[in-house]
């Protein structure tokens, strides 16, 4: 008999994740702020309910995939959270993006009342979540997530256990890190061109044949030559997610000179009003500065 499972958090990614589930056949209970995220789900086939507690109260895995670490915290330990309807043999998996501090705290909290816990933040941005191609990464006990792992299995494609609870976390912002340089070394390429004259669509076609290729330039390269920002992960996600990662650095004393630039570059988008366009939007700050527009001009 399959699981019972909770989804609290439907936005761009989570309306995807809770579909997959609901269409291979998991009975689903839902929660979200947004009552037409909900409504949609309901209309698929889920139970909606009015919060975390009664979510809990009718699963036995809760997912939950929501914004940032205190939107975690009050999911898991608030008033009316899993915590109020915490019980033995519980499983809770938080697949957002949070401080690995937060995923150990909500472990431990929610252990003390034999909830089993795992953090297994995503990457594939909606693309991968709509195609349940998305990598996850997974910190916790390993007897519960090869417990769990089918359930993985119907929202992503690369599913690593990566060690003890936040480990899931820790490996998260590492591959944050590295989307965001790529990111930004494509824009300072797709500039640099742009303002010599040379079409950006040429340079996105040679790099992507060379050394230079990367998944961020095969899949978000051809949008922003033509200046289509429509959020696969919105930028001020990513830049909560440098934050993450900054504070992190911080506390295990680790120098992270060009994140920090990065850093930087996302909170220039943050304070130019460009929060809720994809990350790949980051190229506006660098056009912005060098004065040229990198479009195709074919």
């Amino acid at each position: 008999m399959k699981a019972k499972i909770g989804f609290i958090g439907l936005g761009i990614m989570g309306r995807h994740m809770a579909g997959h589930l609901l269409n291979v056949g998991y009975e689903l209970h839902v929660y979200d702020v947004s009552q037409p995220a909900l409504a949609a789900l309901v209309e698929k086939g889920a139970a909606a309910h009015a919060g975390c507690k009664e979510v809990t109260a009718a699963s036995d895995v809760v997912i939950s995939m929501v914004p940032d670490s205190p939107d975690v915290e009050k999911v898991a330990l608030g008033a009316d959270g899993i915590i109020s309807a915490a019980r033995p043999g519980l499983i809770y998996i938080d697949m957002s993006t949070i401080a690995p501090g937060m995923a150990v705290k909500v472990s431990k909290e929610l252990g003390k009342l034999g909830v089993r816990c795992l953090d297994a933040p995503v990457s594939g941005g909606e693309t991968g979540a709509a195609n349940a191609a998305l990598s996850i990464m997974v910190g916790g006990p390993e007897d519960l997530f090869r417990e769990v792992l089918p359930i993985l299995d119907v929202m992503g494609k690369t599913i690593t256990h990566c060690g003890g609870s936040g480990a899931g976390q820790i490996v998260k912002a590492c591959n944050q890190i590295q989307v965001a340089l790529n990111f930004v070394g494509m824009a300072e390429a797709l500039v640099l061109g742009a303002k010599a004259g040379v079409d950006p669509a040429v340079i996105i076609k040679v790099l992507s044949a060379g050394y230079a290729q990367t998944r961020v330039m095969d899949v978000r390269g051809p949008k922003v030559i033509k200046g289509e920002f429509e959020p696969g992960f919105k930028s001020k996600f990513h830049y909560k997610d440098l934050n993450i990662i900054m504070e992190t650095a911080r506390r295990l004393n680790v120098p992270l000179p060009a994140t920090a630039v990065a850093h930087e570059l996302f909170a220039a988008m943050i304070a130019s009003g460009r929060g809720d366009l994809d990350h790949s939007a980051v190229i506006n700050i660098i056009e912005d500065l060098a004065k040229v527009e990198a479009r195709a001009k074919g």
